[in-house]
């Protein structure tokens, strides 16, 4: 594709509702259903076939991913919990998981599954008040880790800002990952004995908001959402920028393929307190559907 070509993308609301923290859009395509969560308001959302979910969790929630076995992994600040679909939406059934990381005054963020079916998931020093307002962020006290399907917990890296985008390159040698306090997105090789290599920048620079959370398409471009920048990134796998898609929103935080071909993408976004009452499009806080013309990937399930 030539980014200075423009991409006719028409962007809809999925439903009415406006979340104050989306993230973490996850499309199962074996039962076509969409999984996302809201952080700040702890809730964990599915929509199937039509039919919307939500449940109330105790904590701040980032990542909300289906399981092979037929329940839910929720990452909540105090761990990794597993989540009966089954139970009602105001009183989940909650089973601690593993706790990946213990550092105290750090929550959960960034979670996705790799090819073999393991939980990865970066965290950061706490940034939202019990109302949902932000705090600010003082240390580099996010780590990366590794959870496999007995829930032993590996430590990939520590001393990390905001840990984003967790994506793998079609051979599964090569980690994507961003630090939105850093505002870069980097790669990682991964070694044979799965511990990650030294870090290298990988993403041409953009004054397009920081990088936030990404989706992978079929070509092995990466989709990149950039919070406050009104914009996806589409970059090609050597880096370079192929296009920017412009949004109706000013903080997207994430994408996702879905849809019966994996054609539609899902793109979450952010209302945060501050921005209330201002001038900013009313659909600040959707989630958000387009074809934009490319397949991408499916979500991985959690195998354990």
């Amino acid at each position: 594709m030539d980014h200075t070509r423009e991409l006719d993308v028409q962007w809809q609301p999925v439903s009415d509702q406006r979340f104050m923290l989306a993230e973490g859009p996850f499309w199962d395509n074996p039962t076509q259903t969409l999984y996302w969560v809201d952080i700040a308001t702890r809730l964990a959302c599915r929509l199937s076939q039509g039919r919307y979910q939500q449940w109330q969790l105790p904590e701040a929630v980032s990542a909300f991913i289906p399981c092979e076995r037929g329940d839910a992994l929720v990452t909540l600040t105090s761990g990794v919990y597993r989540l009966d679909l089954d139970s009602p939406s105001q009183h989940p059934a909650l089973t601690l998981f593993c706790v990946a990381d213990s550092v105290s005054g750090n929550r959960a963020n960034e979670a996705r599954c790799d090819a073999q079916g393991r939980l990865w998931l970066g965290s950061m020093q706490n940034n939202l008040a019990a109302d949902g307002g932000d705090l600010p962020i003082t240390r580099r006290s996010g780590g990366l880790f590794r959870v496999d399907q007995d829930a032993r917990v590996t430590r990939l890296l520590e001393g990390q800002g905001i840990v984003n985008t967790l994506l793998w390159d079609f051979t599964g040698s090569q980690l994507y990952c961003a630090d939105s306090l850093d505002a870069q997105l980097y790669r990682y090789a991964i070694n044979a004995d799965g511990s990650l290599g030294a870090r290298s920048l990988w993403a041409q620079p953009s004054t397009r908001g920081v990088p936030d959370g990404s989706a992978m398409d079929s070509q092995g471009y990466v989709w990149n959402a950039r919070w406050g920048g009104h914009c996806l990134i589409r970059y090609a796998p050597d880096g370079t920028i192929d296009r920017e898609i412009e949004l109706p929103v000013q903080y997207p935080t994430s994408c996702a393929f879905g849809g019966a071909d994996l054609s539609t993408l899902y793109v979450t976004s952010a209302r945060p307190a501050s921005i209330e009452g201002g001038k900013d499009s009313t659909l600040d806080g959707a989630l958000l559907m387009a074809q934009v013309g490319v397949k991408g990937l499916s979500c991985q399930r959690f195998t354990g």
